[in-house]
């Protein structure tokens, strides 16, 4: 629909009440497109903070991902500052912690069973096996355990003080609860 809107603006003579109706067209759609990519990032956010005390991301360069022309239109779709920005306030307003592994950690090359790590791993090579353990790896299925090993490792300290598990934080928002009509019981029963 994008396509088609934009090239039917493109058709019309520049000024004209036809070109202005299908500007505002493409530019309804524009907003619609725009608040879908909002809501879905927000209701995803909202379930991972809601359902998981701590979080494990990746800290991505995505400028660098940016110019790889293959890749570019996908990664803008999806919006991995907005995503993390979310995360973050959301973790402060519901309590967790959001680990940020730096963009060096070797999430993918890292095998998430013996812990070796490989020297290179292109990215065509979506599935690799282990020389040490001959586990079979997942790149992203690896990578993800890899970073939930990492998440864990960091919020959890050796002698179980500071910093160890979620904890009762008191910031923590109530889950909604519906009020009731309280009823008038005679005394001496109970109801």
């Amino acid at each position: 629909r994008l396509r088609r809107l934009s090239r039917s603006l493109s058709r019309k003579q520049k000024g004209s009440a036809n070109s202005k109706k299908a500007r505002t067209r493409l530019a309804r759609l524009h907003a619609r497109i725009a608040n879908i990519r909002q809501d879905a990032l927000h209701q995803l956010t909202t379930g991972l903070t809601r359902r998981f005390p701590v979080i494990g991301i990746e800290d991505l360069n995505v400028a660098g991902m940016m110019k790889n022309r293959r890749l570019a239109r996908s990664i803008a779709d999806r919006g991995f500052f907005e995503f993390r920005r979310q995360l973050d306030y959301k973790r402060e307003m519901r309590g967790g912690e959001v680990v940020v592994a730096d963009r060096w950690f070797a999430s993918s090359k890292t095998c998430s069973c013996c812990g070796h790590v490989r020297e290179s791993l292109p990215l065509a090579v979506r599935t690799w096996t282990c020389p040490d353990c001959q586990a079979r790896h997942d790149r992203d299925g690896n990578a993800a355990i890899n970073l939930k090993h990492y998440a864990v490792s960091s919020t959890v300290s050796a002698c179980g003080g500071e910093g160890a598990g979620s904890g009762g934080n008191a910031r923590v928002k109530p889950a909604p609860s519906k009020q009731e009509v309280s009823k008038k019981l005679p005394m001496g029963s109970f109801g």
